[in-house]
């Protein structure tokens, strides 16, 4: 693989304290009269109130004396108005501490209530990085699902309710100060949920690895993501109860999510979020739908840009001579083959007809694409007429 484009890094890790491991729920209290704070405003969705998660952490603040109220507005992929409901919620309440309990859309809404709350304002106002000029509130990341990762960047991804837009609001001072990966919560996710948010992790690890903007860092991230998720996502999606399956899957989505603090995504998320956006397709749905064709794609410019990822040395073969391009085509196969593996067993969708995406959809769908942010930083070059030819490669 050839070297990042920078000889200097600068890496923002995922979060000041992480407690992980059966339980670690438990801590939540602690962590919260550590800081000496008094009021907590809980953010989460109907979803995660009907599986006992929010009741058990209400318990646990409600036996420590903790004063708290909770907000469960939350919808799938939030919008301004989630945040202006749950900001109309937390002046009422007047919390000193957000907690986001959930999958990625309440922690992602939980900042943006935090941005709104503390800065005021409305969420396109802090479309970007830095913009928010006063303190913030201490905030917590609890996550319920697997996959997104939202506790380990400081990004809010909020969606423009007139185009659906995903906007990325950013600020150090939006990081949660402490992220609970508690093993318990996220093997209560229905399959689909499981197999989706699951998926998208893996994403986040395979493109993270092969940015323009990849390093050091983020390359250890991404690898050592990829191996925990590869190795405990099928487990998850049929059933397991062990915590070391739902541990592995935790900790890979987390240093999936640091690797793109440190690094950003590609052409698979560019392409898949007009599919979110136009058609609906559930965000880990759709980049797992792209993934390997978007690899393929990468490694037609570079055979052995993913070996890296693979833990496959770039400079030698097992018999200490120079490894050659046939050996690094085989390795990107290999990893195109196993993504398609993961999709199938995983019941996800294979292609875009399995969606109800049509021909006459495409040019439009790649127009939007070209336009994504997380194009830029692809390691090839991707114009309209390259997402055009990569949505035909999955029609």
């Amino acid at each position: 693989m050839s070297s990042p484009s920078s000889s200097n890094w600068r890496v923002r890790h995922s979060a000041s304290e992480v407690v992980c491991g059966p339980g670690a729920l438990e801590a939540l209290p602690e962590a919260v009269e550590a800081r000496s704070l008094k009021r907590v405003l809980i953010v989460t969705d109907p979803g995660i109130r009907s599986v006992g998660h929010v009741e058990r952490a209400e318990r646990l603040l409600d036996e420590a004396g903790i004063a708290f109220s909770t907000f469960d507005g939350v919808e799938e992929n939030p919008e301004e108005k989630h945040v202006a409901l749950g900001v109309d919620a937390a002046r009422s309440f007047g919390p000193d501490c957000i907690v986001g309990l959930g999958g990625g859309s309440s922690m992602d809404c939980a900042k943006g209530i935090n941005f709104v709350l503390s800065n005021g304002g409305r969420m396109e106002d802090y479309w970007g990085d830095g913009k928010a000029t006063r303190p913030m509130l201490s905030s917590f990341g609890v996550p319920c699902t697997a996959g997104t990762g939202s506790e380990a960047q400081r990004f809010a991804l909020i969606s423009r309710p007139t185009d659906h837009v995903k906007m990325a609001c950013g600020d150090e001072k939006a990081r949660f100060e402490v992220v609970i990966l508690d093993p318990d919560l996220p093997r209560t996710a229905p399959t689909d949920v499981i197999a989706q948010s699951g998926m998208d992790a893996v994403s986040h690890a395979v493109e993270t690895a092969v940015t323009l903007s990849r390093n050091g860092f983020s390359i250890c991230y991404s690898r050592e993501a990829f191996r925990l998720l590869e190795r405990s996502l099928l487990a998850a999606v049929g059933g397991a109860r062990d915590s070391q399956t739902w541990t592995d899957m935790l900790v890979g989505a987390h240093l999936a999510r640091a690797a793109i603090e440190a690094s950003m995504l590609g052409a698979a998320h560019a392409a898949a979020n007009p599919l979110t956006a136009r058609f609906g397709v559930v965000h880990g749905a759709a980049v797992g739908l792209m993934l390997p064709a978007v690899v393929r794609f990468n490694s037609e410019l570079d055979a052995g840009i993913y070996d890296a990822l693979l833990g496959v040395s770039t400079n030698s073969d097992t018999s200490g001579g120079r490894r050659g391009a046939d050996s690094a085509a085989s390795s990107s196969s290999a990893l195109v083959s196993r993504l398609e593996d993961l999709q199938r067993a995983t019941g996800l969708p294979s292609s875009l007809s399995d969606v109800d995406v049509r021909e006459d959809a495409l040019d439009e769908l790649a127009n939007d694409a070209a336009g994504q942010w997380t194009a830029q930083h692809n390691p090839r070059p991707v114009g309209q007429d390259d997402f055009a030819r990569l949505y035909r490669a999955v029609l």
